[in-house]
């Protein structure tokens, strides 16, 4: 099943892989009084891994809907792709899990009622990173922004031009922004056995890179990306990500005796940012 918490995924022939995720509000959102519109999902499967976060468009006033509904039919498409031979090399097995993830999208919005491409606009317009592991390849893949580490290797997703992404979601339109529905990216296609850490990341984890030398609010440095797959508490405690985010994202106040006031610190991630790990498990390592 599909699940939202740390978990080992048996590969098969003595490979397995251990996943950990969680997710932030960004201050500005806190501030704005808007939801988190961020997701992620990860499920294993007869020796497949498939993990996936999404970012909802800020401007849809109920992306954080498209975007917890994507997350899980983006990795089940994957899966699907993979479960009928697709290759995940193959521009074809992109474009099934395309078509597959846009099918039951199309469907709910159509049985929203209202303006369709209103409701299109509302609430499905998300971005998708993902990492999927079958067999003996692995690939990292995208539509639209976020931040993808492949050990030591960064690879920043935008930003696009006007700050504007693609939305998988811009495929049921019959007039997509820029005339073409757009189509998945794989980035990096390898040998499963060269993955030992991946991380995955909405836009916002793009400002917790950038935060990596500043102090957390109260105290303490930010750290690293790769303190997410070097520290085992972040596999061995479901939660332990989500309050590493909500620790680097905490707001805190201190008294300033002499001047007889208080002096505010606010988090660091202004917008809502989401962090997938993944790394080889610890027998497979070793």
């Amino acid at each position: 099943m599909l699940r939202d918490v740390a978990f080992l995924a048996d590969m098969g022939g003595g490979s397995a892989f251990e996943v950990a995720g969680g997710t932030v509000t960004g201050t500005d959102h806190v501030v704005a009084g808007r939801p988190n519109q961020d997701a992620y999902a990860f499920r294993a499967e007869g020796g497949s891994l498939v993990a996936v976060v999404c970012d909802g468009c800020g401007s849809g006033a109920r992306s954080e809907v498209g975007a917890a509904l994507g997350a899980r039919i983006v990795a089940e498409q994957v899966l699907g792709a993979l479960r009928r031979g697709g290759d995940l090399d193959s521009p074809a097995t992109w474009e099934d899990v395309r078509r597959g993830a846009l099918a039951p999208l199309r469907d709910v919005a159509a049985g929203m009622g209202g303006g369709f491409t209103e409701v299109v606009s509302t609430f499905f317009l998300f971005t998708v990173v993902g990492l999927a592991i079958s067999g003996d390849r692995a690939c990292a893949f995208s539509l639209g922004d976020g931040l993808i580490a492949l050990g030591d290797e960064l690879l920043r997703l935008g930003p696009f031009p006007r700050d504007e992404p693609p939305y998988l979601a811009y495929g049921l339109l019959d007039r997509p922004p820029g005339g073409e529905a757009p189509r998945f990216t794989v980035h990096r296609a390898f040998p499963s056995s060269a993955l030992r850490t991946a991380l995955l990341g909405t836009d916002g984890a793009i400002d917790l890179l950038e935060s990596s030398s500043r102090q957390i609010p109260g105290g303490g440095e930010v750290g690293p990306l790769s303190r997410f797959w070097e520290d085992d508490r972040y596999f061995r405690n479901p939660d332990a990500v989500r309050r590493r985010l909500a620790l680097i994202n905490r707001s805190v106040a201190r008294p300033v005796w002499k001047e007889e006031r208080m002096e505010r610190e606010g988090g660091l991630l202004r917008d809502d940012t989401t962090v997938v790990v993944v790394r080889r498990a610890q027998a497979a390592r070793d």
